[in-house]
């Protein structure tokens, strides 16, 4: 069985950056640590997903980069992973620990979609198997996801979820990261920096 594991990068991640550092290094540090923990992880395919150009030397070598628009929906972006399983996880998760990555895959045993919820609303991440479901029109940015997918599922059951975790949506959200985890070692660096100055 083959598995993809995609970090997906929008321009709006940049407007997290809290006060005093460049929303475009944030950006940047942040995707950073959550490939890199993604490319860590073993028997799955690391791929970026981006509509933020540049990103290509934040990733391993041999790593496929797909640029999307914008706006283009997750959906579409689903739609042109070639693997039998698929996660997608926000890049804005840059101490997302391994194992819920592995949660969501093994949940698709006995669900069609898997979503690690986002405290605050929308999603970490979200897993399923390749075609995606034709049903589901996933957004991880939806505040209610879980409940918008439970109501295009066809029946019950088609949708799971898994223990949840936090993204950086605003620059308050650096609260959320422990230093005490290990990873997230370029956005610990660029915070360190710029309290520094």
């Amino acid at each position: 069985m083959t598995r993809i594991v995609a970090v997906l990068v929008r321009q709006h991640m940049a407007q997290a950056a809290p006060p005093g550092v460049d929303g475009r290094r944030f950006l940047e540090a942040v995707v950073e640590d959550t490939y890199e923990m993604v490319a860590g992880l073993e028997l799955v395919t690391p791929v970026l997903i981006s509509s933020v150009p540049g990103l290509e030397d934040l990733v391993w070598p041999g790593t496929e980069v797909i640029t999307i628009a914008d706006g283009e929906s997750l959906k579409a972006v689903l739609g042109r992973l070639k693997a039998d399983q698929a996660a997608v996880i926000s890049g804005d998760a840059p101490d997302l620990p391994p194992l819920l990555v592995g949660k969501l895959f093994r949940e698709l045993g006995r669900t069609e979609i898997t979503i690690c919820p986002a405290e605050n609303g929308g999603a970490v991440a979200l897993a399923c198997a390749l075609p995606a479901p034709a049903w589901a029109d996933p957004d991880l940015d939806d505040d209610d996801v879980v409940t918008t997918l439970r109501g295009q599922a066809p029946g019950p059951r088609r949708v799971a979820t898994t223990p949840g975790w936090h993204r950086l949506r605003t620059p308050q959200d650096i609260r959320r990261l422990d230093p005490g985890l290990e990873g997230w070692d370029n956005t610990r660096e660029l915070l360190r920096e710029s309290a520094g100055r």
